[in-house]
Parts: C-alpha cells; sequence; structure tokens
C-alpha cells in the first residue's frame, strides 16, 4: 500500500522517432513473478490470490500523487496491471501501490519466508495508424521485493549485518544500494 514513485523519461535519441514529438504514448505497468518456476504458474497464483483477496487490487495508481498522467485505468479482471496516456515531453510521476507481499506467494504461511521476488514492467506504446496504442515503443523493468513495514525493516538490518561481517573481496559481488533504481531495459 506504500506509494513509489516512478519517473516516466523520454530517452530517444535526438531525431529517433520525430512520429511521438507532441503526441501521447501509452505506458502498461505490471506487477509479475520474477522467477522463472513461479511465471510458469502465474495464472494460477494470481487467481489464488484473487480468491483469498475479494475486490482487493495487487497494483494500483496512487492518482493524487502522480503528476502528468492521462486517462490512468485499471482492468478489473488485470489485477497485476494498470495503463495510462503520457506526454514524452512533459514532467510524469507515476507513484504506484503494489497490495500484496512477497510472502504471500511462499509456501510457509508463518512468517520467516524470504519471499518470493516480483518485477515492475512497463510497457510503452505509440499509436498506430488507426487510434490504437499497439506499436511497441520500449520495456524496462526492476525486481522488487514487498514487504509489511516491521518486516522491511527487519530485512534491511539483518541485510546490512550480513553485508559488514563480509571481506571487502566478497563485498564487490554485490552493487551498492541507492536512493533510486534505474529501471533495465528489457529486449
Amino acid at each position: 500500500g506504500q506509494s513509489y514513485e516512478i519517473r516516466m523519461l523520454d530517452n530517444r535519441k535526438i531525431g529517433e522517432l520525430p512520429e511521438i514529438n507532441g503526441k501521447l504514448v501509452k505506458s502498461i505497468f505490471r506487477v509479475v513473478f520474477h522467477d522463472r518456476r513461479l511465471q510458469y504458474t502465474e495464472h494460477q497464483q494470481l487467481e489464488g490470490w484473487r480468491w483469498n483477496r475479494p475486490g482487493d487490487r495487487i497494483l494500483d495508481i496512487d492518482i493524487p500523487m502522480s503528476v502528468g498522467i492521462i486517462d490512468p485505468r485499471a482492468n478489473p479482471t488485470q489485477l497485476n496491471t494498470v495503463e495510462f496516456l503520457w506526454d514524452p515531453s512533459k514532467r510524469t510521476s507515476v507513484f504506484i501501490q503494489v497490495h500484496c507481499i512477497s510472502t504471500e506467494f511462499t509456501m510457509r504461511k508463518h512468517g520467516g519466508e524470504k519471499g518470493v521476488p516480483f518485477r515492475v514492467q512497463i510497457d510503452t506504446f505509440k499509436e498506430n495508424e488507426n487510434g490504437e496504442y499497439t506499436e511497441h515503443l520500449h520495456s524496462a523493468s526492476c525486481q522488487i521485493k514487498v514487504f509489511k513495514p516491521k518486516g522491511a525493516d527487519r530485512k534491511q538490518k539483518t541485510d546490512r549485518e550480513k553485508m559488514e561481517k563480509r571481506t571487502p573481496h566478497e563485498k564487490e559481488k554485490y552493487q551498492p544500494s541507492y536512493e533510486t533504481t534505474i529501471l533495465t531495459e528489457v529486449r
């Protein structure tokens, strides 16, 4: 339920895709499973979640906090997907809320589990000649884990303690933590 900002940026090279200048594009956000083994059973996992949490959504847009989004939509049948239009030439920030936690999809449900990693994936499309947003422009994603506030604090503390015990050589294998995450382009 915590709102997280995702800044939408126009990352075209100069002169690239001039046909979208002054036009809107559509971005579709999805929360999906990061682990391949869970990707195979994603539909069943999400149906099970829907059955246990009737009326709830996995992903929402915090509309009052968001800037520059047009016509935000959440399809009632796709609990893990939201979409909106935006102008790449204007400042656009989307605040998303994930309403499920990573341990809801683990085998044991009594706490202390690692929790499954999710992925936030953003697919962006331009309009075709029929006015439909079907022409793929770009996809990017990043891995996330979602915990309840106390669980997240505890996880950060234990992760920090584990890192402090490692040798400088072992620490090099891990990426440092940052205030912001740049989503990785999906090809």
